[in-house]
């Protein structure tokens, strides 16, 4: 009885020193770690102490101690887990909105150039006739804005080439007419030069008024005699129409 006593007295003894070791212990350690290794220790203490006495207290004590450092640890694994999840979820989500808006973009994309190539089919028609005072080969003002349009169009077809045509109304020499016809003519094409256009995909023909088919003396005709043609071509085909023109209209051209 007297040797019972004497262990448990101890055994209090140990307990009291182990209880207080954590607070000190773990003073710099996490609040939750500190929590669950106060908590493996006292644990471990209390069923050494009822399983082995003193020593057993003690063995319990390292014990509990070692398990509770080993569940805050995998605690903290867990919650790390947890956030490396949440940020890989954050990260999808992300991809999938920037996906979304690529495959908009993507979208967008082929209707524009659905558009293109539907205003590159209707190339050969695109075009437009500027008309001119007698002897003269000033652009009138509101002609420049579409003329302007048509060279940036024909800048951005790198396959495109602008056929501009000069002509004359049957009064005057013929020579007179076609070197009139060819300054009109030279005149448009400066101005599509301004516009982007380089000069060597400019068709630039002088037809004076060989291809007049006004009345003598009707005012009325002589002045859509008096007019540059500008037509957008593209490809090959603006090289045979040039060998056509060449063998079947009598005109200057200038490249």
């Amino acid at each position: 009885m007297s040797m019972r006593k004497q262990h448990t007295a101890i055994a209090l003894a140990v307990a009291a020193c182990l209880g207080g070791l954590p607070a000190w212990a773990c003073a710099d350690a996490a609040p939750d770690k500190g929590k669950a290794e106060d908590i493996g220790i006292v644990s471990g203490l209390a069923i050494g102490a009822a399983a082995g006495g003193p020593i057993g207290a003690m063995v319990g004590a390292a014990a509990g101690g070692l398990l509770g450092d080993r569940w805050h640890r995998e605690k903290q694994s867990a919650a790390e887990l947890s956030a490396d999840l949440g940020r890989s979820e954050a990260e999808r989500s992300r991809l999938t909105a920037s996906v979304s808006e690529l495959n908009g973009s993507l979208e967008q994309s082929r209707s524009r150039g659905a558009q293109l190539e539907q205003t590159v089919a209707a190339a050969d028609e695109v075009g437009m006739n500027l008309s001119f005072r007698t002897d003269d080969t000033a652009i009138r003002v509101e002609d420049l804005p579409p003329l302007l349009k048509l060279g940036a169009l024909a800048a951005a077809m790198p396959d495109a080439k602008l056929r501009v045509a000069g002509y004359a109304d049957p009064r005057g020499a013929a020579d007179y007419n076609e070197a009139l016809s060819e300054r009109r003519a030279e005149a448009v094409a400066a101005a599509l030069e301004r516009a982007g256009l380089s000069r060597e995909r400019l068709i630039v023909e002088a037809h004076g008024s060989g291809e007049s088919t006004s009345t003598a003396g009707d005012l009325d005709a002589y002045a859509l005699d008096r007019r540059v043609v500008v037509r957008l071509e593209r490809g090959a085909s603006a090289t045979a129409q040039t060998v056509a023109s060449a063998g079947t209209v009598p005109a200057v051209v200038r490249r």
